[in-house]
């Protein structure tokens, strides 16, 4: 559970200090279209904060496969999802984000969930998983991945939420993946389905998360984000990988989870680099002035 929480910690601090970089990186101006995005990047990589970002990725995605080697599936994908509740505490320190009552009560609730959590959760389950289940990953993880080569075409209505729950799959696939590989010999990680759903479905999570997050609702897509990395695979973990509970305390996971997926589906909106200043105070009075917001 250490590693699970630190890997929050690692995702959710990153994610700041990658908004920062960009938005320092943005100043001077680019020009629009893929050249410009190309610049604003080459921008941002030689700042220390992006890099310090991009090292936190790193060491959150290895503190996630520890966690994983080790808990329940349903617990690791609660705790990730927590890192949003992270990213809002962070942003209100560093940036000086202004949280709500109502923000600062989910980042409790959240809190709260992941402490229920981490009493009933047992140790992860003892089957390894079957071959079809190991193609039925990569399968996903392939339409995953057709679905971030086509999304940019879906209609605006739906876009965001579609790529946002794709993004999530994506990421369910992985945390599924890394509980189906069980060895680490070459030979046998090259002949194993699990290896090649893990890269693709990872790389497909990534693109379908950008583009979500650069043509729709950044709420609507991190929430879509938060239920497909969350529900799919705490469900493959109990009903075919044997996660479990401690004895008698299966309600208070149960109750724990809903709760800690509850409490990052309220801060949502830090799924994305939050805005500042004159920034937020725009974004605030065009959410109050649009009705469909």
């Amino acid at each position: 559970m250490v590693c699970a929480l630190g890997a929050s910690v690692c995702f959710g601090t990153a994610t700041v200090l990658q908004a920062m970089a960009a938005r320092a990186a943005g100043e001077g101006g680019t020009d629009s279209g893929a050249t410009g995005a190309a610049t604003l990047l080459l921008r941002a990589l030689r700042q220390w904060r992006y890099l310090a970002g991009l090292a936190l990725d790193g060491v959150g995605f290895l503190l996630q496969i520890a966690a994983l080697r080790s808990l329940p599936i349903y617990a690791v994908g609660a705790a990730l999802a927590a890192s949003l509740a992270v990213t809002a505490v962070v942003a209100s320190w560093l940036i000086h984000v202004r949280l709500s009552r109502v923000e600062w009560g989910a980042v409790a609730v959240v809190c709260a969930g992941l402490a229920m959590l981490g009493l009933a959760s047992g140790t992860e389950g003892d089957r390894t998983g079957s071959l079809a289940l190991k193609y039925a990953m990569l399968a996903i993880s392939v339409a995953v991945l057709l679905l971030g080569l086509v999304g940019g075409r879906l209609p605006d209505r739906g876009r965001a939420l579609t790529l946002g729950l794709g993004a999530g799959f994506g990421f369910g696939v992985v945390e599924v993946a890394v509980r189906l590989i069980e060895d680490l010999d070459l030979g046998r990680l090259v002949a194993n389905p699990a290896t090649y759903a893990l890269l693709v479905g990872g790389g497909a999570a990534f693109l379908l998360l950008t583009t979500a997050l650069q043509r729709g609702s950044v709420t609507t897509a991190t929430a879509g984000l938060v239920i497909g990395e969350t529900i799919g695979p705490a469900l493959v973990g109990v009903v075919y990988l044997g996660d479990r509970t401690r004895e008698g305390l299966t309600w208070l996971a149960v109750l724990g989870f809903a709760v800690a997926v509850a409490g990052a589906l309220a801060l949502a909106r830090f799924g994305e680099a939050p805005a500042t200043g004159a920034e937020s105070e725009a974004s605030e009075s065009e959410a109050a002035g649009s009705p469909g917001v």
